[in-house]
């Protein structure tokens, strides 16, 4: 089986990268600088075991495949529709992206879909060079078939990653540990927007109002006792001297400057929600709003301090109660 990973940044690189380190047949899809770099040089992998650069083949577009190729997408969501429709629809996909709208994006236009949620902390700044900071493992990957359920392919990719090094499980109802993860990056447009600490009561915020959104969409999710319970230490965030770890995937957006920014498809998502349910959603309406403006502006991270996002969001809760 050849794994296809199309965005091969600080999680597809990762999750490519292991792969490949693991015997298997892998080839990145990447762009601009970054391809370059990887077709120059190899990807650097940085870890906390080390540093290693590695010869994965790598392109910059479709390429011709076989019965025996499975694609991984990695790429942000507000990505994903032209990163699936130069390639044939014959194929299965595996959506290792946050989120959870590119699961019923993905399967108009392919059969077989699979939901993987990824806790994976790493990092990509720099074209050629991706950081993982997970340790003892780089991460820990829920697979399983869009909608629900688990196939023998589920199974095998499940089987391949965890001999990669990865903590991997094969689930029936992943979209439940999506949507779990989802809560969880409701947070990283205040990581992104804000200086560093000090935002959590703000996630906080997001989260329970999102909660009581999917409580009475009737949508289910793992709580944070699930996660604690399954994950434990399997990975945990590792320093690496030299290396240090701004934020996440949006706080890297906009580090490095891309324009856009995952919000839409996060608290986005919580927004969205409420307004099919005729409800509110004043917190994640308003991180959705400032994210998208400071990837506009192409603002730095850590731009706007906590008390003036806590201000708008007291504002904008106060004129929807009225």
């Amino acid at each position: 089986m050849r794994y296809i990973v199309i965005g091969a940044g600080a999680v597809g690189g990762t999750i490519g990268a292991k792969l490949f380190q693991g015997g298997h047949d892998v080839l990145l899809i990447a762009r601009g600088a970054h391809y370059e770099s990887l077709r120059a040089s190899g990807m650097k992998l940085i870890s906390p075991s080390g540093a290693e650069t590695l010869d994965v083949p790598v392109a910059d577009g479709p390429v011709p495949t076989g019965d025996d190729d499975v694609i991984v997408l990695a790429t942000k969501s507000q990505d994903t529709v032209a990163a699936l429709d130069p390639w044939s629809r014959d194929l299965p996909v595996v959506l290792a992206q946050n989120g959870v709208c590119n699961e019923p994006v993905a399967l108009r236009r392919f059969e077989r879909v699979y939901g993987m949620c990824v806790w994976l902390p790493a990092l990509h700044l720099e074209p050629g060079v991706v950081i993982s900071y997970g340790a003892p493992h780089p991460g820990m990957l829920h697979v399983g078939r869009y909608p629900q359920g688990v196939d023998d392919l589920a199974a095998e990719m499940t089987d391949d990653l965890t001999r990669s090094g990865f903590v991997a499980r094969a689930v029936p109802d992943v979209m439940r540990w999506k949507h779990g993860k989802l809560l969880g990056n409701l947070g990283n447009a205040a990581e992104a927007l804000c200086e560093p600490g000090g935002f959590g009561d703000i996630h906080q915020q997001a989260r329970t109002e999102a909660m009581g959104l999917l409580d009475a969409a009737g949508i289910a999710f793992t709580t944070q006792d699930d996660e604690r319970r399954v994950r434990g230490h399997l990975v945990d965030l590792a320093p690496i001297d030299g290396v240090a770890r701004g934020g996440g995937s949006s706080w890297q957006s906009l580090a490095r400057g891309a324009g856009s920014i995952e919000a839409d498809y996060l608290n986005g998502e919580i927004v969205l929600l409420a307004r099919e349910l005729g409800r509110p959603a004043p917190v994640n309406e308003v991180l959705q709003r400032e994210a998208n403006r400071a990837a506009r502006e192409k603002l730095p991270p850590g731009s706007m301090p906590v008390a003036k996002l806590q201000a708008l969001i007291d504002e904008r809760s106060a004129a929807v109660s009225r």
